[in-house]
């Protein structure tokens, strides 16, 4: 009979208190009219109105822990709900922040890119005309060196400005 107690107390929580209850209230209205000196009318009388206030007070108790249980029940629906709305609140946002990353670090790989890009067109075209101005200052160093030959050939040796010895 204890397992089936201890079960009953598992699934339904306070209703063991209930119970005793009842069960006391029950055992102790029977005893004092046992023991009453009274004649048997008007015992059955007490005994049948005893009987009604248990019922009635059983009933109580069983609205009473059916409402609260009801009202727990909505109120852990109600909690429920709401840490649902937050961790779903929470989850988007986090999935917000991601997005914003990925796109900040898109627009700043795209920005190194280009500035990357930048910086080697203006090196090649910086290394462009210095190939050029070299190119440049080599032919007119040949062209020099060429003239020069070419007059000392026409013209004879260039001589030195100086004494002339004999």
């Amino acid at each position: 009979m204890a397992d089936g107690y201890d079960g009953f107390e598992n699934e339904h929580g306070g209703g063991s208190f209930v119970i005793g209850l009842l069960t006391g209230t029950v055992l102790g209205a029977g005893l004092g009219m046992l023991f009453a000196p009274k004649s048997g009318a008007v015992l059955r009388d007490q005994i049948s109105e005893q009987a009604g206030k248990v019922a009635e007070t059983a009933s109580d108790g069983y609205r009473r822990a059916s409402e609260a249980a009801t009202d727990l029940a909505d109120r852990g629906r109600d909690m429920y709900g709401k840490a649902r709305d937050a961790v779903s609140r929470g989850t988007e946002e986090a999935r917000a922040a991601v997005l914003r990353t990925a796109d900040d670090a898109r627009v700043a790989v795209a920005q190194g890119a280009e500035s990357a890009r930048a910086t080697v067109a203006s090196t090649a075209e910086e290394t462009r005309a210095a190939v050029t101005r070299g190119a440049e200052e080599a032919e007119q160093y040949v062209r020099d060196t060429t003239n020069t030959a070419a007059d000392a050939i026409k013209n004879g040796p260039i001589r030195k400005s100086g004494p002339v010895r004999g």
